[in-house]
């Protein structure tokens, strides 16, 4: 898989939010990444509210945009206090999730924001990328799967168990990173669901995720080729 990120076009975007959609569109164009709408994408600013007063904000995929065509009104901004407050909680229901992520949105106009919202708002990366990559999926949908992350990418993953999209999972996946992330850490395999990439630059998360996936299909080819045991052909 190669990176499609050119430096023309992403010198053509004068803000954050413009860059965002820029580097999920890369992603969503690319079907081994995005399929059916699938996967969601975040950048952390900084805006002044109508106090005059600086604010940390999370602009994430809004519900109902493909990332393949998304444009940057297809994102919705968050306060970041309040979804942090919320990752904080023991236990929400789905409903009061979107309940709150709702009362979170700065334009009470904005499409519903991605259920992964508190997840990625509780990620310490001004920029998150999320798919469901054909490559990684296929690694971890198998009874050794979390052997075979951990092979292909040693420590610099942290994993996840699977889980339901939602509160639980965002809550799971930030105590798992927590336990788990190292200086190595570039990213967040969910099993049986995905794989999230970070960095301080659009243009790293969006590479660090070609990279991680290119791994995996090297990964997936190299143990396609080697001889079956007799047990495999019974």
């Amino acid at each position: 898989m190669n990176s499609l990120w050119n430096d023309t076009d992403a010198a053509q975007y004068s803000d954050e939010l413009e860059l965002r959609a820029y580097t999920s569109r890369l992603l969503g164009q690319n079907p081994a990444l995005v399929l059916h709408g699938g996967g969601n994408t975040s950048v952390k600013v900084a805006q002044t509210n109508i106090f005059g007063e600086d604010e940390a904000i999370l602009l994430v995929k809004g519900s109902g945009w493909d990332l393949a065509t998304i444009k940057p009104a297809g994102f919705t901004a968050l306060r970041m206090a309040h979804l942090l407050k919320l990752s904080k909680l023991e236990r929400m229901t789905d409903l009061q999730m979107m309940t709150e992520l709702a009362v979170a949105k700065i334009n009470p106009e904005a499409p519903a924001p991605s259920v992964e919202a508190i997840l990625h708002g509780g990620l310490p990366y001004k920029w998150v990328d999320h798919t469901h990559a054909n490559a990684i999926v296929t690694l971890t949908n198998t009874p050794e799967g979390e052997a075979r992350i951990r092979e292909c990418f040693g420590d610099r993953l942290v994993i996840v168990p699977y889980i339901m999209p939602g509160f639980d999972l965002a809550k799971l996946t930030l105590q798992c990173y927590a336990a788990q992330v190292n200086p190595r850490t570039v990213g967040i395999v969910l099993m049986s669901h995905g794989l999230f990439t970070f960095g301080d630059t659009a243009r790293e998360a969006y590479e660090r995720h070609i990279a991680l996936v290119t791994e995996a299909e090297t990964y997936i080819r190299a143990k396609s080729q080697e001889p079956r045991t007799k047990n495999q052909h019974s």
